[in-house]
């Protein structure tokens, strides 16, 4: 598994990262079963996969939970990633959305986040967190000025508590706002080959300021893993439900753009699903974008984790975004 740097942290990571989000287990994603879950971040670390990225409001808390358990006596297997910001057990805040019974609201103030920290850090069953992510921007009605939230995040650098800082989901000028007042390593962005909006708003900053970008979603949420016909029967979770490429009239698209990318499987000897996750890594500058792939499975992680492995000649990655761009 090739490895990058993580912004100007020091940290070394997998140019491929697991994401936890569906080892939640929540309404989003269904039912999770805890025991392969675990055994799939033991087999991502085996694979050369060290950078795992959770959240408390996976599953609210249980992602954590489950990550903290698969990392008793491997803790310095990884680089562990988490995030803050948005809370179901208090009442202040931005509503982000209410789900599971609960109200999850976005916070960023320095009081919640000190709470926050704690909380993570007994799920987690660690010491410290290695990225340390505001998961959601603070919104109008319920301020908190970036300042504020990143200067308490460089305290608990300053504490050992966290060794990198990262934002996701945000704007250019929220961007601008970080780097002006601290160290910002990482962020966390929707991105794929079929959604590349955030390639003109982020690449040329991270590029000036040696943040690496981290794409999540870049397989669409499993559209673009080859799996999928004009046939499809797609269970239709929550998550799966927000991706337009999922519905009927866009399955021709994905199942022609699996067909047209066979030769190009066939000259790496790949899937499609390690062939589009080279094609995300190779974005930008080729060195400072990072690809977070769900897994919750032993033939996911398998799978997702091959592809950090393939390199794409140029000509490839221009003939594939074309082709994505066709259909997009």
């Amino acid at each position: 598994m090739r490895t990058m740097k993580i912004g100007k942290s020091g940290i070394e990571a997998s140019v491929v990262g697991i994401g936890a989000w569906a080892i939640g287990g929540d309404s989003q994603w269904g039912p999770s079963d805890e025991s392969e879950s675990i055994r799939t971040i033991h087999r991502a670390r085996e694979l050369g996969v060290t950078l795992l990225d959770t959240a408390p409001a996976y599953g609210l808390g249980h992602s954590e939970d489950v990550v903290g358990k698969a990392l008793v006596g491997r803790r310095s297997d990884y680089v562990l990633s988490t995030k803050c910001g948005l809370r179901w057990d208090v009442k202040e805040g931005s509503l982000m959305m209410e789900r599971d019974g609960v109200r999850i609201m976005r916070n960023t103030r320095p009081e919640r986040l000190a709470e926050e920290i704690e909380m993570s850090l007994r799920r987690l069953k660690t010491d410290y967190i290695d990225i340390y992510i505001v998961h959601w921007q603070a919104l109008p009605d319920f301020p908190c000025p970036i300042a504020d939230t990143m200067g308490f995040l460089t305290d608990l650098k300053k504490q050992g508590k966290i060794r990198a800082i990262g934002a996701a989901n945000l704007n250019r000028e929220q961007f601008i706002e970080y780097t002006a007042v601290g160290q910002l390593d990482l962020i966390q962005e929707k991105y794929s080959m079929l959604d590349r909006v955030a390639e003109d708003t982020f690449f040329d900053l991270c590029d000036q300021h040696g943040v690496t970008f981290q794409a999540y979603s870049p397989l669409e949420r499993g559209t673009l893993t080859g799996k999928i016909t004009v046939d499809t029967k797609v269970n239709l979770t929550t998550a799966k439900s927000k991706v337009k490429w999922f519905q009927p009239e866009n399955l021709p698209k994905i199942a022609a753009l699996a067909e047209k990318w066979a030769p190009l499987c066939r000259k790496y000897d790949c899937s499609m699903t390690q062939l589009v996750i080279g094609w995300t890594a190779a974005q930008g500058n080729g060195h400072n974008v990072n690809a977070l792939c769900g897994a919750r499975k032993l033939d996911q992680i398998e799978e997702n984790a091959k592809g950090g492995d393939v390199v794409l000649d140029a000509v490839d990655i221009a003939a594939m975004r074309l082709d994505a761009e066709a259909i997009a």
